[in-house]
């Protein structure tokens, strides 16, 4: 198996689970453990932007992130986590390997923060979603809301 059809498999493996865990959040929560942390709901939306940058800089060659407020609502933000991951995930399969294999630069405000290959980018926003699926899943409880099985059974869901 060649590295983008790895990464394409796990893509594909973790979105059910990325949504459970972004669709438990309950409406209206603005839980956060400290001030210095983002809301669920803000971290659910970082969560869809990082997906959309990703596959849209990969596409171009250069991922430029840029802050998007949160919709208002878990409702919008999983709408649009519905609607665009799976058109994201057919242009990830229809990107040419070479694509994959070039250096694209990360852009923040202007300014080049890394520049890795594209697989190396994807690889980084791929676990920089997951960490953050696991740091909502840890807000879950404090909400009133349940943790959904992510890897195995949880004390909410047992299999």
């Amino acid at each position: 198996m060649d590295e983008k059809a790895l990464f394409l498999k796990f893509w594909q493996k973790e979105a059910p689970a990325i949504r459970k865990v972004i669709s438990r959040i309950p409406e209206g929560s603005e839980y956060r453990p400290d001030s210095k942390s983002r809301t669920a709901r803000e971290i659910a939306w970082l969560i869809v932007r990082e997906e959309i940058v990703l596959v849209e800089g990969l596409e171009k060659g250069r991922l430029e992130w840029e802050e998007v407020p949160a919709p208002a609502t878990i409702k919008e933000i999983l709408d649009t986590y519905d609607s665009r991951h799976e058109n994201l995930t057919t242009k990830l399969q229809g990107i040419d390997p070479t694509h994959w294999e070039r250096r694209v630069p990360f852009m923040f405000q202007g300014q080049e923060v890394m520049n890795e290959t594209g697989y190396e980018n994807a690889w980084g926003f791929f676990f920089d979603i997951i960490h953050h699926r696991g740091q909502i899943s840890t807000y879950l409880r404090p909400m009133g809301s349940t943790v959904p099985q992510i890897y195995g059974p949880s004390a909410d869901e047992p299999m």
